[in-house]
C-alpha cells in the first residue's frame, strides 16, 4: 500500500491520479470519485501524512501542536514531496519573497505523489510564482482606499478592517500578500487598532465591518475580543463578517472552547470561510461549522477560482454540494487577481462564465454564488454572469434559460403596441405570436410526456377499479351478458 492509500485510507484502485497539468485546464486532478469523496458525506477517516502517524490524537487536534510543526521551509518540503533541482533552487529565492506555514493537518490533505494535486497548488511555494507576467503589488488599490491605517473604506455602507498580518496557511494566490510579509508584531492594541475602530465611530454610515487580516482567528483571544466587542457596541454597525480560513487549514483552532464563546458573544458576527475545493471539505471542518451554526452565526463561503485547483464544472459542483452539506451557502466566487506570483493560478473570464453556466439551474439556487472581478483601481466586485437576456421590445423581454429555452415574458400590464408581422424565430416571440422556442430532445419535455402518459394510465385504472366497486356499467353490462353461463 502506497503512502498516500495509507493516509486516505482509500484501495489503491482508487488513488489513480488523472490531471492534466497545473497550468492547464484541471480535469479534477485524482478526481473526487477518486478520492473516496463521491458519497454523500465526508470520508470518515482522519487523514495523517506517515511523518505524523503516531502522534496522539490529542495533540493532533490541538491547534497550539498543529501551529508549533507547521512546515516553514522549502527544506522541510523537500523531506516530504519530489522536487525537481532547478524548482528547488527557485523556490529556495521565493521564500524571502513571501511566506510559507502549512500546518499538518492541511498538508496530510496533499496526495504527495500527484506535483499537480490542488492541495499541493494552494500551499506549495512553486517556481511558477516566479514567472508571472501581469502583476501587481495591491491589485484592488485598498491601499488608497485608507483613511486611517488599517481601513480599506471603498463602499458607502461598509470598511474592511486588516487586524493582523498572521495565517494559519499563506495561500500561494493570496491578494494581501503586501501585508502578510509583514514579519513579527504585537499581541498588545495599538494606537492604530484604536483609529480603526474610532473611524467606524464617527461614521454613522457603515453598517457592516470586515474583519480581515491575515486571518483574524490568528489574533490573541484579548485582542480579538477588544475587536469584536467594540464592534457589537457600535449601534450603527449591524453586521461584523469574520473573513478567516482558519475553518479550512486549521479547523483543530475552532475545536476552543473559548474561542467559540468570543465569537457568540460579539452577537454581530458572521463567518466567512474560504474553500476551494471538494476535498478541504472534511470530517474536523463539519464539525466546526455544527460549532458555529449552535453558537449562532451564519456561514458564507468565499470560494477563488484557480488553474488547475477548480477550474472545471464537475469539481465546481462537488464544492458547492459539500458545502451545503455542512450548512455553508456559497456567496462569492471570485475571478483570482492579479497579485505578484499568481499568474499561473489565473484562467480566462470565460472559463468563469463556462462554470457558471453550468451551475445556475442545474443545482440549487442555495449552490449559486456569485461570479465577480474585484476590478483594479478600486472599483470594487463586479459581477459576471452568462446572458440570460436575448431580445427584448416595448412589449416585452425574450429571456434563456438553463436548457437553452426561449420564453416571451412580459413584464407590464399593458395593451401590446407592435403590430403583428409574418416572421419566425426569436422575432416570433417579440411580436406575440408564439410565447416559447424549446430546444429538440429537452429532456423536461420528454419527461412531461412520461407523465402525462403515466396520468393517463393511472386515470384509465382508476376508472375500471371504480367499475368494480360501484358496479357494472351499461357497456361492462353487456359484456357481461354476454359471457357463457357456468353452472
Amino acid at each position: 500500500m502506497s503512502i498516500t492509500d495509507e493516509r486516505t485510507g482509500l484501495s489503491p484502485q482508487r488513488t489513480t491520479a488523472t490531471n492534466s497539468g497545473a497550468t492547464g485546464n484541471s480535469t479534477m486532478g485524482s478526481t473526487v470519485m477518486e478520492r473516496g469523496l463521491d458519497d454523500e458525506e465526508p470520508p470518515g477517516k482522519p487523514r495523517r501524512h506517515p511523518l505524523w502517524r503516531n502522534v496522539p490524537k490529542k495533540n493532533w487536534d490541538d491547534w497550539r501542536w498543529q501551529s508549533q510543526h507547521a512546515i516553514r521551509s522549502v527544506r522541510q518540503l523537500r523531506e516530504l514531496l519530489a522536487f525537481e533541482p532547478d524548482d528547488l533552487e527557485v523556490m529556495g529565492q521565493l521564500e524571502a519573497e513571501y511566506k510559507l506555514a502549512i500546518p499538518p493537518y492541511y498538508f496530510s490533505l496533499i496526495d504527495a505523489d500527484d506535483p499537480t494535486d490542488p492541495i499541493r497548488l494552494q500551499s506549495v511555494t512553486s517556481p511558477l510564482e516566479a514567472n508571472s507576467a501581469f502583476e501587481l503589488e495591491d491589485p484592488l488599490e485598498e491601499d488608497q482606499d485608507s483613511p486611517v491605517p488599517g481601513i480599506t473604506h471603498r463602499y458607502p455602507d461598509r470598511v474592511l478592517m486588516v487586524t493582523t498580518h498572521v495565517c494559519t496557511m499563506y495561500c500561494r494566490f493570496c491578494t494581501r500578500k503586501r501585508a502578510t510579509m509583514v514579519r513579527g508584531g504585537w499581541d498588545a492594541i495599538s494606537h492604530d487598532d484604536e483609529r480603526m475602530l474610532d473611524y467606524v465611530r464617527c461614521h454613522p454610515e457603515i453598517r457592516d465591518v470586515i474583519v480581515s487580516g491575515g486571518d483574524p482567528l490568528t489574533l490573541p483571544y484579548p485582542k480579538l475580543k477588544y475587536f469584536l466587542h467594540s464592534l457589537r457596541d457600535i449601534p450603527h454597525v449591524d453586521v461584523v463578517r469574520i473573513g478567516t480560513r482558519v475553518p479550512t487549514t486549521l479547523p483543530q483552532k475552532l475545536y476552543d472552547k473559548e474561542l467559540i464563546d468570543i465569537l457568540a458573544s460579539a452577537e454581530k458576527v458572521w463567518v466567512q470561510t474560504h474553500f476551494n475545493h471538494p476535498r478541504e471539505i472534511t470530517p474536523e471542518v463539519a464539525r466546526v461549522c455544527r460549532s458555529l451554526l449552535r453558537a449562532g452565526m451564519p456561514l458564507n463561503n468565499h470560494a477563488v477560482l484557480l488553474k488547475g485547483v477548480n477550474d472545471d464544472l464537475e469539481t465546481m459542483r462537488q464544492l458547492m454540494r459539500a458545502l451545503l452539506r455542512v450548512k455553508v451557502r456559497p456567496y462569492y466566487l471570485f475571478h483570482c487577481d492579479p497579485v505578484t506570483g499568481a499568474g499561473h493560478f489565473r484562467t480566462s473570464v470565460w472559463k468563469g462564465l463556462e462554470i457558471m453556466e453550468g451551475l445556475r439551474g442545474h443545482m440549487s439556487g442555495l449552490a449559486i454564488p456569485t461570479y465577480v472581478v474585484d476590478s483594479p483601481h478600486g472599483g470594487g466586485k463586479i459581477p459576471l454572469m452568462p446572458n440570460y437576456l436575448v431580445s427584448a421590445s416595448d412589449d416585452c423581454v425574450i429571456l434563456r434559460n438553463y436548457e437553452g429555452m426561449l420564453v416571451r415574458y412580459q413584464a407590464e400590464d399593458k395593451p401590446a403596441t407592435l403590430r403583428e408581422t409574418a416572421t419566425r424565430g426569436v422575432s416570433q416571440l417579440v411580436q406575440g405570436t408564439k410565447t416559447a422556442l424549446m430546444p429538440d430532445g429537452n429532456e423536461r419535455m420528454a419527461r412531461r410526456r412520461r407523465n402525462k402518459k403515466a396520468r393517463a394510465q393511472r386515470a384509465r385504472e382508476a376508472s375500471e377499479a371504480a367499475s368494480v366497486c360501484h358496479g357494472p356499467t351499461p357497456e361492462r353490462e353487456h359484456r357481461l351478458l354476454a359471457l357463457p353461463v357456468v353452472n
